[in-house]
């Protein structure tokens, strides 16, 4: 029986012999495919401990959720955080001063994955513009007294020890005993 690396090396050498064109379709029909979203938690740069995160109620507006959104085609993940939360807050920031998130990729389950990014500005100076549309409202909240958020918001937030699921795993099971 012949052994698997060797098996693997004919099947490279097979695929490297393809045209290129041919190569790149085989690869985007195996390779699972990801929605990107950029996000960034901006945190109030005034407040005390244990600080205030800026929050939207967007439709059907029962919960709050993050500034966030997809990237646009071409679209680096920082470009695209900073153009969404200038959409969706009027909030227009230079790109340095968005920070990756630790971690600055989170992937999820449901086959989409948030790059995610921090910045800090003062609560007192900064004007919130919402359109009513597609943000009905934005705010700023107390990190140890969130509104109840979105499910995909509390999950999110849990990566970087913030809010209700920050005590159990970030896909809402609790901790191991």
């Amino acid at each position: 029986m012949p052994r698997r690396s060797s098996t693997r090396a004919v099947g490279y050498k097979i695929f490297y012999r393809l045209p290129l064109g041919v190569r790149r379709r085989l690869v985007r029909l195996a390779v699972p495919k990801y929605i990107v979203g950029a996000v960034t938690l901006v945190y109030d740069a005034e407040a005390a401990a244990p600080g205030r995160i800026l929050l939207l109620r967007q439709p059907p507006g029962r919960k709050w959720t993050l500034p966030a959104g997809l990237l646009q085609r071409r679209e680096t993940p920082l470009v695209g955080a900073a153009r969404e939360l200038h959409e969706e807050t009027g909030i227009k920031l230079p790109l340095p001063e968005f920070q990756p998130a630790v971690p600055n990729a989170v992937v999820h389950l449901k086959g989409w994955v948030d790059m995610v990014f921090e910045a800090r500005v003062p609560a007192s100076t900064t004007e919130l513009v919402v359109d009513g549309a597609e943000v009905f409202e934005a705010a700023w909240h107390r990190l140890d007294g969130l509104p109840p958020l979105s499910t995909a918001t509390a999950r999110l937030l849990a990566h970087y020890g913030i809010g209700p699921l920050a005590e159990t795993d970030p896909a809402g099971a609790p901790p191991p005993s």
